[in-house]
């Protein structure tokens, strides 16, 4: 599913939470300015962007192709729901064997009567603090639909919260956690709390670079380095989660160019190897996601 080169593991190309977040700065849909940033992404090396947008989201298949068209970068497309307050009706409606079916369908077949298939199963989402009985069966799906495939899982922990439940949750269902991978843990602030993760064989995901308003990127660095030292270096991948029409670099946000911009030179500054950020963007989601072939 993936092509040689560099990997951001978990984006948005368009996506639409504006009806739920009442603000449609959450509507992202400024499609001639992320294809613009997406040429500059692949000048800089970038050539795989695995897109979470997922039912629900406003995942929009021929949006994300045109981007990909234009700009040359492989886009990953992804299967499942989110969080509780966007997961459709036929979440409650059906059975959890009904909604796995539904993933694999898009997995093996392709989604929405498209021949592109989904590569990751993701962002399967808990609530900030709690987990509601939806986003159980979205999860008891998923890990249905990635035993029946082999395809990879990628989850969405509200503000770093539940990272450690959702760790237990995979381990007592006996899915295969070399491919699953522990999103926004970044969020968590707290080192210790991601090596205990990462000591499972789980991979996790620092996926909030930039959003400085929610995290100083310095802390980030800290807990890179610290991850480092521990010497987990083959299970963390990077991204920045782009979501707002606001976080485009031409409507004054960071832009999706800032992790190799701006976030890299602060990790090599910061004592972080080469080895290691390149493992981040290149060898691990190389392994999670480009061998997976449905």
């Amino acid at each position: 599913m993936l092509v040689p080169g560099m990997v951001y593991s978990h984006e948005h190309i368009p996506i639409d939470l504006s009806e739920v977040k009442h603000n449609e700065d959450c509507h992202l849909d400024s499609q001639d300015l992320v294809i613009n940033e997406f040429k500059d992404l692949y000048a800089k090396g970038v050539r795989n962007v695995i897109d979470m947008t997922n039912r629900g989201m406003g995942r929009d298949i021929p949006y994300a192709q045109k981007v990909a068209e234009e700009s040359g970068i492989n886009i990953v497309q992804s299967t499942g729901f989110y969080q509780d307050a966007f997961l459709p009706i036929e979440v409650f409606r059906l059975s959890v064997n009904q909604l796995a079916e539904g993933m694999i369908n898009d997995i093996e077949v392709g989604i929405k009567g498209t021949n592109v298939k989904a590569g990751v199963i993701g962002e399967i989402a808990t609530t900030q603090g709690k987990w509601t009985v939806g986003e159980g069966k979205v999860f008891d799906a998923a890990v249905i639909a990635s035993k029946e495939t082999g395809c990879p899982i990628s989850t969405h922990t509200s503000i770093g919260t539940l990272g450690h439940e959702q760790v237990h949750y995979f381990q007592r269902n006996h899915a295969n956690l070399s491919k699953i991978v522990i999103g926004h843990v970044d969020l968590s602030a707290k080192s210790d709390y991601v090596i205990d993760m990462l000591k499972t064989g789980i991979n996790v995901e620092f996926d909030t670079i930039g959003k400085n308003n929610y995290l100083a990127d310095a802390i980030r660095v800290q807990m890179l380095k610290d991850i480092e030292t521990a010497g987990y270096t083959d299970q963390v991948v990077m991204s920045m989660d782009i979501t707002r029409k606001s976080h485009l670099k031409e409507n004054g946000g960071n832009g999706y160019a800032y992790l190799l911009d701006n976030f890299v030179p602060q990790l090599k500054n910061g004592g972080v190897s080469e080895e290691f950020i390149n493992k981040m963007l290149i060898d691990n989601p190389q392994r999670i996601y480009g061998d997976f072939n449905a």
